[in-house]
């Protein structure tokens, strides 16, 4: 490939004459924490390893705490200071982080980076980006655990620009990292606003205008009948035959429904001919989907619906549980919220059995209650919660086109391909 004039090509890649290429070591003091297992306490002075650096981000809250006296022996050899930089060297290798905060805690199985010839926002820049992280991959030592050693970190080869033209980068990325925070944020807060609507609206405790009247408590078994689904691995799983509905797909989801139509290309397909399979494993539109194992409390009232306008062969499948309407009492669109309130989740839990994995059986399942208003009452109610999901989906879709936005200035302005006056 042609090299345009005022750019070279180096050993690590296409960059401006003027930039330096230079090794991580002459730009930082690169040193790692303790090699000793300390002993735990139930509070002390926390003690960070690489499982809490993840996704740039410093988690504090998620740590486990050694005492004073140990602290001040692990800090003779490794203290952090206020912006040093933070990377994980086994794990999640290469997650970094700036340490902005007042650094009191002490650190193991991750590199210590004290930038000394370098603008430290711009080096933090430059290793969290796609372009540092793939060089990084190419280097990792170790088998099959990978890590990268100090040794190989200090020769990493990078190319610099002066510091005038660090700060410059460095501000113009982090202002793209404001925006994606203050996107985090909103994405959060609204979420929070649409749970706290659901628990309101789902249980009567707030009435849209127009509605009275007390609401009827119905058992799930006088709504629904319940069925298992059809047991087929995810080995068994491809591009060619039926849907197939895993619950492990239900787990992955974030969605309270799943499209037969939309999201076809999505949906796993299973090989079989349909007379192996039951009628009441065959999903229509309407049904609700429920998990029957969850390795966690949180998972065990897991469910989608299924929106199946033209009956598409789509199976119920491995560790699932089909509800199919008895009545026309819950519209469907109401099904994809009425399930998720505090008071469902807490029943579930009460019939959850298992320890290491959890999960509710076909016999318990109808024995759950349910508030149920007017059926106009739920359309009105499951509009207002759709709208809101709408607005979420529209920032969700903003915040990746943000994300997107700064990965192709990173790629252009840490290479120096566009260059910032």
């Amino acid at each position: 490939m042609e090299v345009k004039p005022g750019y070279t090509q180096t050993d690590v890649g296409v960059f401006p004459d003027e930039w330096n290429i230079c090794s991580l070591g002459s730009l930082c003091d690169v040193r790692d924490g303790t090699h000793e297992s300390p002993r735990f306490f139930k509070q002390g002075v926390p003690f960070v390893t690489s499982k809490n650096i993840v996704d740039g981000q410093l988690d504090l809250e998620n740590v486990s705490y050694i005492s004073e006296r140990d602290a001040a022996e692990f800090d003779k050899r490794s203290k952090v200071d206020l912006h040093d930089i933070l990377m994980s060297m086994i794990g999640t290798i290469g997650s970094a982080v700036l340490v902005e905060c007042e650094p009191n805690f002490c650190i193991k199985n991750v590199a210590l980076l004290k930038p000394q010839n370098v603008d430290p926002p711009f080096l933090i820049q430059l290793i969290n980006s796609p372009i540092f992280q793939r060089y990084l991959a190419d280097n990792l030592d170790g088998g099959i655990q990978k890590f990268i050693s100090l040794g190989t970190l200090r020769q990493l080869r990078v190319a610099m620009p002066d510091e005038t033209e660090q700060r410059a980068i460095a501000t113009a990325l982090s202002d793209v990292d404001a925006l994606l925070g203050a996107l985090d944020r909103l994405i959060a807060k609204k979420r929070d606003l649409k749970q706290a609507a659901m628990q309101q609206l789902l249980t009567g405790q707030t009435r849209l205008p127009g509605f009275h009247g007390d609401w009827e408590v119905k058992i799930l078994g006088d709504l629904f009948t319940f069925s298992g689904g059809y047991s087929a691995s995810r080995d068994q799983l491809s591009t060619e035959g039926h849907c197939y509905l895993h619950y492990g797909d239900i787990h992955g989801s974030t969605k309270a429904c799943v499209d037969a139509r939309a999201d076809y290309q999505d949906i796993p397909k299973l090989d079989i001919p349909l007379k192996r399979v039951s009628s009441n494993s065959l999903l229509k539109d309407g049904d609700v989907v429920f998990v029957d194992a969850s390795e966690d409390d949180e998972g065990t009232s897991r469910h989608v619906v299924v929106v199946n306008k033209d009956n598409v062969p789509f199976i119920s499948g491995l560790h699932t549980i089909a509800a199919k309407s008895k009545t026309d009492e819950l519209a469907h669109e109401y099904r994809r919220y009425c399930f998720q309130t505090t008071a469902i989740r807490q029943q579930f839990l009460f019939y959850a059995v298992g320890t290491k994995v959890s999960g509710i059986s076909k016999t318990n399942i109808p024995k759950l209650t349910l508030p149920v208003p007017s059926v106009p009452e739920q359309t009105a109610i499951a509009a207002v919660l759709r709208d809101m999901d709408a607005e979420l989906a529209l920032l969700t879709q903003r915040l990746e086109k943000t994300r997107a936005l700064k990965q192709g200035m990173m790629q252009e302005l840490l290479t120096g391909r566009t260059r910032l006056i």
